[in-house]
């Protein structure tokens, strides 16, 4: 499913050079749940947006299904981005005035899909809210509002769900409910990568990248290399 080769991405920063990846190489095969951990200033969120497809990598490869994405124009990679990932951020980016059912249905949209009231009502019935429809977002709790976004992320049916510290904003109970639903949604058949600073979050998926210094490294010897967890 991904397959990204020596990424290498520098930001310039008022005189300076950052190296935020520095020579990465990654695999994720389709309907893995992997986590990609490590601490803040690691390169983290900076490997998240690679993989998006929200950046481009200053050197080396990106193949995402099959298909060299690390050269496409913008609007290519915003057809990919709609077609083929799904998002879920910490802070769930719900928009205010909208119903639940209405913020799930926005993908759908902007792909002109004619179904998309059945597909969203659909996906709210996969997270557990289909007795929140037409609720807003500041009458939803927080794991109500994760949910929502959740079913946003699954409702274009997309091979990759990208989550960024998903359970950051939420109270640990609740945070266990949403990583519990990130299992059942792998178990079926979802591809599924949540990037965290996390080690407990870390935990319940079944494989780890960790990041260190912009590079991919064993958590406890710092060595370079791919540390893989199983549960």
């Amino acid at each position: 499913m991904i397959d990204a080769k020596h990424l290498v991405k520098e930001y310039h920063l008022g005189g300076q050079t950052v190296r935020a990846l520095n020579n990465v190489s990654v695999k994720i095969d389709a309907g893995e749940l992997v986590a990609i951990r490590g601490p803040s200033g690691s390169g983290k969120s900076t490997l998240m947006a690679i993989l998006g497809c929200l950046d481009y990598p200053d050197a080396g490869e990106y193949w995402l299904a099959g298909e060299d994405v690390a050269g496409l124009s913008k609007n290519r990679l915003a057809e990919i981005r709609n077609q083929r990932i799904g998002f879920v951020f910490q802070t769930f980016h719900l928009l205010p005035r909208m119903s639940a059912l209405e913020n799930v249905e926005l993908p759908l949209h902007y792909a002109a899909r004619h179904d998309a009231r059945e597909r969203a009502l659909k996906a709210l019935d996969i997270v557990g809210l289909s007795d929140r429809t037409h609720h807003e977002p500041n009458q939803l709790s927080g794991g109500q509002r994760q949910r929502v976004a959740i079913a946003r992320a699954i409702v274009t049916d997309p091979a990759i769900i990208l989550a960024d510290e998903p359970t950051g904003a939420l109270d640990s109970r609740t945070g266990e409910e949403i990583l519990a639903l990130f299992k059942t949604l792998n178990d079926q058949g979802r591809t599924i990568i949540v990037v965290t600073h996390d080690p407990a979050v870390a935990r319940h998926c079944r494989r780890e990248i960790y990041l260190m210094d912009g590079r991919v490294a064993e958590p406890e010897s710092g060595r370079m290399g791919e540390w893989e967890m199983m549960q």
